[in-house]
């Protein structure tokens, strides 16, 4: 399903409050970006216990049970789990990507409430949470019976919430802090291919990491698990904030001149991340047009074009980087530094020789 809307999980609490209550609701969202943790928040604050069942691991008899004899008719007992005395919240995770007979099995507890002769008690709320097709994660198309039934809220990665949450609950600092500089790094469309993607959940699993191996965690294992959890891109990046606040090296201090680039093999993550934060100050601090620029920025100009030369000795490609399009092809720096250092290259490389 398409988002015409999103909203943050910082809104959830409040339109669950409003929707569910009512009438059952539906989460969309990408995996790991916090929709099951979500939905058990909501239902502690209203007293009531989340009763989580998975739509890719049941059978249709798991939801409407089987049949007992009694009297001389058969009678389908739903399971335990389901058939309860007090109000409850009944959370169906994943429940696109279940079968169509799994699914055709939850329409009586979505669309009436009940299975077989039991009924949920009043005060039960129903929520159903899925990935997007979109998100090359499993999912089937919900029936248009179903879907017309249920009040559909899409969920997106929210940075700023995400690191409130994560301050309150022991996330590494070392993650804190890089994702206050690089918030565009909590989370990336899922690839694909099989490989790891970075998502509120998978930096929650580094953070876990980085809390078991404890501060002597050597450089190789750091690596290991930084990209056994997070993007190659993110993985690189994140490696190369540890090694800044493990060593001397800082973009400050480059740009000063207390500093240069680090030009050892072993260093190229750093080099990377460091090339980040330089295109990130530029961005910053260099205007849109020229007739803006003060003399500060005049002096910041001149000094990136240098710097620029210094990388690029190092590493053509890490040079380039800094002043590559977006994804989409957009220019990130203002045109006119860009046509001044493709001018001033030549005579910046001649001075230093």
């Amino acid at each position: 399903m398409q988002a015409a809307v999103t909203v943050t999980p910082a809104r959830i609490p409040e339109l669950l409050l409003g929707l569910a209550t009512v009438r059952p609701v539906f989460i969309w969202g990408a995996p790991g970006i916090g929709k099951s943790s979500l939905v058990r928040e909501f239902a502690e604050s209203l007293g009531l216990e989340c009763v989580s069942l998975l739509g890719t691991q049941l059978a249709p008899e798991d939801l409407i049970g089987v049949p007992q004899i009694r009297d001389g008719r058969s009678v389908f007992c739903p399971p335990e789990a389901i058939a309860r005395d007090e109000p409850y919240c009944l959370f169906l995770d994943e429940l696109n990507a279940a079968t169509p007979d799994v699914q055709k099995a939850f329409y009586s507890l979505i669309l009436d409430r009940r299975i077989g002769s039991y009924e949920l008690p009043k005060g039960s709320i129903v929520i159903g949470a899925g990935n997007r097709a979109t998100d090359n994660a499993l999912a089937r198309p919900i029936a248009s019976a179903l879907i017309n039934r249920l009040t559909h809220v899409h969920l997106e990665a929210s940075p700023k919430d995400w690191l409130n949450w994560a301050a309150a609950n022991g996330i590494h600092p070392w993650i804190l802090d890089h994702l206050t500089d690089r918030p565009d790094h909590l989370w990336s469309k899922p690839p694909k291919t099989e490989e790891a993607f970075s998502t509120p959940r998978s930096w929650h699993m580094l953070s876990d990491a980085l809390g078991s191996f404890g501060p002597d965690l050597d450089e190789e294992t750091l690596k290991v698990i930084a990209h056994g959890t997070l993007t190659p891109a993110h993985a690189v990046a994140f490696c190369g904030y540890v090694k800044i606040v493990r060593s001397r090296f800082g973009i400050e201090a480059i740009i000063k001149g207390d500093a240069r680039w680090p030009h050892r093999p072993e260093d190229r993550d750093l080099l990377y991340y460091l090339a980040e934060s330089f295109r990130g100050r530029l961005v910053k601090e260099l205007p849109v047009s020229k007739e803006h620029l003060s003399s500060n920025g005049l002096q910041t100009a001149y000094r990136a074009k240098a710097l620029l030369v210094q990388l690029a000795e190092i590493s053509v490609e890490v040079a380039q980087s800094v002043i590559a399009p977006d994804t989409d092809g957009n220019p990130l720096l203002p045109a006119w530094f860009l046509v001044e250092a493709a001018r001033d290259m030549p005579r910046l490389v001649e001075a230093r020789q």
